[in-house]
């Protein structure tokens, strides 16, 4: 006979939900949350005691879950930080290279977080692909397809580098009104 504690992992989603909404204030990014907490669970189940608050235990490790992105997070910030203080305080070069070197840094600081951090693995650290995806715990294959993305869209910048800049002050087109009276 199964220990009903252990089956009704379901009946505690709703209160899993809920908390991660309160943590991250954001709905997907709360079952993302939700859903890294019960793969934790699962991985360490030998580390619950029978007859123990399951609640509870699910909870602490959906709050520590939190803690550990948001420090892994606030490191991640520290050392593009660091990189971009580097970049700026490197040998001075030419107006017109300071210049290229810094909308690259800008298009490369563009990309989503998780297409950066690969990216810099790979290309600044020089890792290996099975290195960068044991580094941040990923599959190889998310490393690969993240990669394909961030290098994506810094050649989508390098054939058009104003593209960005320009994107947002570009006039809008004149709409035309079409089967209606102009007034």
């Amino acid at each position: 006979m199964r220990d009903s504690k252990r089956i009704d992992v379901i009946g505690l989603l709703g209160p899993l939900r809920r908390y991660a909404r309160s943590l991250t204030r954001d709905d997907h990014q709360a079952e993302d949350l939700v859903q890294d907490t019960l793969v934790r669970a699962y991985e360490r189940r030998g580390s619950f005691h029978s007859g123990g608050n399951l609640r509870g235990w699910l909870l602490s490790i959906l709050h520590n879950t939190f803690i550990d992105d948001r420090r892994r997070q606030a490191a991640e910030a520290r050392r593009v930080q660091q990189i971009a203080e580097a970049m700026v305080h490197s040998s001075p070069a030419e107006q017109e290279s300071r210049v290229r070197l810094q909308q690259i840094q800008q298009a490369f600081m563009s990309l989503p977080d998780d297409q950066r951090a690969v990216l810099h693995l790979v290309a600044i650290e020089g890792l290996s692909y099975q290195e960068a995806a044991a580094t941040l715990d990923i599959p190889i294959g998310t490393l690969m397809s993240r990669l394909g993305r961030a290098r994506a869209a810094l050649r989508a910048f390098e054939a058009d580098p104003d593209q960005q800049q320009n994107a947002s002050s570009r006039p809008r087109p004149n709409l035309r009104l079409v089967g209606g009276a102009r007034d």
